[in-house]
């Protein structure tokens, strides 16, 4: 599958090497533009390219889109019609500036993410668990356990995409429902974020 990915930070770049060392191809882009990625690519064994945002949108069968919340206008629209995209952003105030639908809960993130990607079936994933944990806490699906990812979106199809990838790497990925009710299941403050737990343990989390 050729997948392109939109950031190049710790998820980006670790979401990269996964993909790569899986099989897929992979072609990567950030803001600053391609020639600062050589060193990124070089590192990563497989099939990995360096692009701009708009060519990375384009390149991918699926699209990862991993730079922080308040960059999300910045995103390319064009290329991405019916493709599956995979948001792996999170809103920090702090960072981010404030956003008074998201401070009241009105809306999730992942649905503004998807407003502005009109078009695309946003799926949101990869954006609970640590990096460093992302990286090296995937296991065959022979063993015995392995770590649950939370996986929401609004098309069943594009989740099952994104359920196959988890999958793939070595992760046990667990459906939380649409983007507004996963979205908010998901996002910082949550139980399930930044938590480290099996597929019950994630599971009985949602229903509490």
């Amino acid at each position: 599958m050729r997948i392109g990915i939109i950031g190049a930070g710790h998820v980006g770049g670790t979401l990269a090497q996964l993909l790569a060392k899986h099989g897929h191809e992979v072609m990567v882009a950030n803001s600053r533009g391609p020639q600062t990625l050589h060193g990124l690519v070089d590192r990563i064994s497989g099939e990995v390219s360096a692009g701009t945002a708009a060519e990375a949108a384009e390149f991918g069968d699926v699209v990862v889109t991993s730079v922080p919340f308040g960059r999300y206008p910045e995103l390319p629209t064009g290329g991405l019609a019916d493709k599956t995209v995979v948001d792996t952003t999170n809103y920090y105030p702090e960072r981010d500036g404030h956003y008074p639908d998201l401070d009241q809960g009105s809306t999730t993130s992942s649905e503004l993410v998807q407003a502005h990607l009109a078009g695309a079936h946003l799926v949101k994933a990869f954006n609970t668990m640590y990096w460093e944990h992302l990286r090296d806490y995937g296991r065959q699906s022979s063993a015995q356990f392995r770590y649950a990812l939370p996986v929401s979106g609004d098309d069943d199809q594009a989740k099952r995409t994104v359920q196959d990838l988890v999958e793939q790497l070595g992760f046990e990925p667990v459906d939380t429902g649409t983007l507004a009710d996963g979205g908010r299941r998901q996002q910082p403050g949550s139980p399930i974020y930044g938590a480290d737990l099996s597929g019950d343990e994630l599971r009985s989390r949602i229903r509490h």
